[in-house]
Formats: C-alpha cells, sequence, structure tokens
C-alpha cells in the first residue's frame, strides 16, 4: 500500500534523478532560446547560404519570438534529441531570427529590413517557423527561389527530422513530402516503431 511517507519518498527520488527531467533551454538576453552550435552570423543571408554551401551544409534560418511555448517546446524535446542536433550540425547552418526583433537583415534581394520587417515580408506569422534553403539555390534573388522548404509552426521529432532530411538528402526532387512522409512512416511501423511517440 502506497502511504503519504513512501509516496514523499518516492517524489523526492524522482526528483534527484536529473536524467529524467526534461533539459530547460538557455534563454539569450532577447528572450529567445538558445543553442551552442547555432551560426553566428552578420544576418546577410545571401552570404550565409553561400557560406554554408561552401561548408558541404544548408541553411536553416529559424523564426521565434520571446515567451512563445511552442518555441520552447523545439528546444526542450526535439533539440534535445541527439539524432536531431547532430542532423542538423551535420547538415545545416542555423541562422536564429526574432518575429518582432529589430536587428537589421540583409534579404536575399539586398532589401535591409528589420527583423519583424523581414518575417511580414517571407509571410511568417506564427513561430516556431523553420525554413529551409538547399546550398543549390546559392545566390538566388529572392525568398521564392532560395526557400525550398517551410516547416511553419511546431512539429514532433519524427516530422521535424524527416522535414530536415527531405532537403538535405533531396528527396524534394523525386517526390512530395506527403509521399516522403508516408514512405518513411511505413519503415517505421515494419520495425515495430511508433513514429508519433518516437
Amino acid at each position: 500500500m502506497l502511504t503519504r511517507r513512501k509516496f514523499a519518498v518516492t517524489v523526492a527520488t524522482m526528483a534527484a534523478l536529473p536524467s529524467l527531467a526534461r533539459a530547460a533551454a538557455l534563454v539569450g538576453d532577447d528572450g529567445l532560446h538558445k543553442q551552442p552550435w547555432f551560426t553566428d552570423s552578420f544576418l546577410e543571408l545571401g552570404d550565409d547560404l553561400a557560406t554554408a554551401k561552401g561548408n558541404g551544409k544548408h541553411l536553416m534560418v529559424l523564426w521565434e519570438q520571446n515567451a512563445c511555448p511552442y518555441c520552447r517546446e523545439l528546444h526542450e524535446v526535439n533539440f534535445e534529441r541527439r539524432e536531431i542536433t547532430d542532423y542538423i550540425k551535420q547538415n545545416f547552418d542555423v541562422i536564429q531570427l526574432n518575429m518582432f526583433g529589430a536587428r537589421k537583415v540583409l534579404d536575399f534581394d539586398g532589401e535591409a529590413l528589420e527583423e519583424r520587417d523581414l518575417a511580414s515580408k517571407w509571410g511568417v506569422n506564427f513561430t516556431p517557423t523553420t525554413v529551409l534553403f538547399h546550398n543549390e539555390n546559392n545566390g538566388a534573388k529572392s525568398i521564392a527561389k532560395a526557400e525550398t522548404f517551410r516547416l511553419p509552426g511546431y512539429l514532433k521529432p519524427f516530422h521535424y527530422l524527416s522535414s530536415l532530411e527531405f532537403v538535405a538528402a533531396e528527396k524534394f526532387r523525386e517526390q512530395s513530402f506527403q509521399r516522403y512522409l508516408q514512405d518513411k512512416f511505413a519503415k517505421f511501423k515494419e520495425n515495430g516503431i511508433d513514429p508519433d511517440v518516437w
């Protein structure tokens, strides 16, 4: 029988196990969650894409905002998965932008805008929004020609990693994202893995 005393001891023991607790993401002075592998940038996006290509990577622009619960979820769930962060670090340079920020950003077409104005120009309406640019789009003069794929909002780990693979492995050349996701989902199921809880 579980008594109050046994319950209190169990709760205290669970609290002492750090590996079972979800890690809190670091938050910067701007209120955005930070990762040590984010790219320091002069926020000249054409140059950032060229640099990514020079590094054999692609470019990811991650739009977030202060006090965004889904941004926190992205950092505390998805970015706590080593499979995801290792894949990002191997395949993408990551630029973080603030949907309501005032830093100047040089867009692909050469227009200098504050982050909040660039978000409006790009049609970023909520956070997090992850925009992926394949390195072969280097030299594009507009967001329409530079952007390869967009992840609007928070996606669970399986879907988020699948989106990254869709671009980095150039699956977008062969099939739609829905078809790619269905195929990957079926492979997971064949191996007895539930993608919804992966």
